[in-house]
């Protein structure tokens, strides 16, 4: 361990990964002030990445707050249930992964590491998020699947620079209008497997989404806006209530990836025809038949 540690005052860089650590060496907290004999303490640096991940780690000291030029924390896959406050005073953090324990609640202090771009809090027993998330204006990639959440947090609107957001395996009702609306920089956005009704009108305003995965809810119909969605490439809405598709369907020129299985579709639109399609897939709906114009779809 001491020798890990020297490395890491000299790099600024701590891996302990996969080393059946129950809990996180004091020397880790004060790194620094550890500088052993025969080591120029001019040259030693602050910890800047430290990878804890794959252990049986329980708890982290409010300790943490020593490591303040820390920019990445990876502690996932371990048996964490919750993380201390101190971790809103790393004001240089910019990817956070506590994937893969046991946390029950995110402090609301989160909201003070503004300088937060991702943000892993997938596979918890999570049943919110805090609002004050909304103040991470920085925040570009934002994880939180397979937790039991049934509604996000309204301050999340603020997270305009966000880029790919994956809520998948939750019990969401409903995406906010005013969030789905301010998030015009999502590529990505994946939200199945959760109890979601209905897609917001406003999803139209994701020009740049290219990969929408909705599969697994409780959607009746998909509206007309998604016409606005014109980066769309990959779609996935299998295994919802569908009954029909909009008209406007067929104006995302770019979609290649199309999946209707396990509907109530009880036809296929001849606009729909018009994609340029690589893969459509309408298995176990009602359709008793298809337009002639499917031919010419590339699948």
């Amino acid at each position: 361990m001491d020798r890990v540690l020297k490395a890491a005052r000299a790099s600024g860089s701590l891996n302990l990964s996969n080393r059946s650590l129950k809990e996180v060496p004091n020397e880790v907290y004060k790194s620094l002030d550890a500088v052993g004999e025969g080591e120029k303490w001019w040259e030693a640096v602050e910890l800047q990445k430290l990878i804890l991940a794959h252990n049986s780690i329980e708890s982290l000291k409010e300790d943490l707050r020593n490591l303040t030029q820390l920019s990445v924390l990876n502690i996932s896959h371990n048996k964490l249930s919750h993380i201390p406050a101190s971790i809103g005073e790393l004001h240089l953090l910019k990817s956070l992964d506590v994937s893969f324990n046991s946390i029950f609640e995110i402090p609301a202090e989160i909201g003070s590491a503004t300088s937060l771009i991702k943000f892993d809090c997938s596979n918890n027993q999570l049943k919110d998020l805090p609002s004050t998330l909304g103040r991470c204006l920085d925040l570009s990639e934002l994880k939180a699947s397979n937790n039991c959440f049934t509604s996000l947090p309204e301050d999340l609107q603020y997270c305009s620079k966000l880029n790919k957001l994956d809520v998948e395996g939750n019990k969401l009702k409903m995406l906010s209008e005013n969030m789905i609306s301010s998030w015009t920089r999502l590529t990505e956005l994946n939200a199945s497997k959760n109890m979601l009704s209905g897609i917001p009108e406003s999803v139209g305003s994701l020009s740049r989404l290219i990969r929408l995965d909705l599969h697994r809810n409780r959607i009746s119909s998909i509206p007309s806006s998604i016409m606005g969605c014109t980066s769309l490439m990959e779609f996935y809405m299998g295994n919802n209530t569908l009954s029909s598709l909009p008209a406007e369907i067929g104006a995302l020129t770019q979609l290649g990836t199309f999946d209707l299985h396990s509907n109530q579709l009880k036809e296929y639109l001849v606009e729909a025809c018009k994609l340029n399609l690589s893969v459509l897939d309408l298995s176990n709906n009602s359709l008793s038949d298809l337009p002639l114009e499917i031919g010419k779809v590339n699948v």
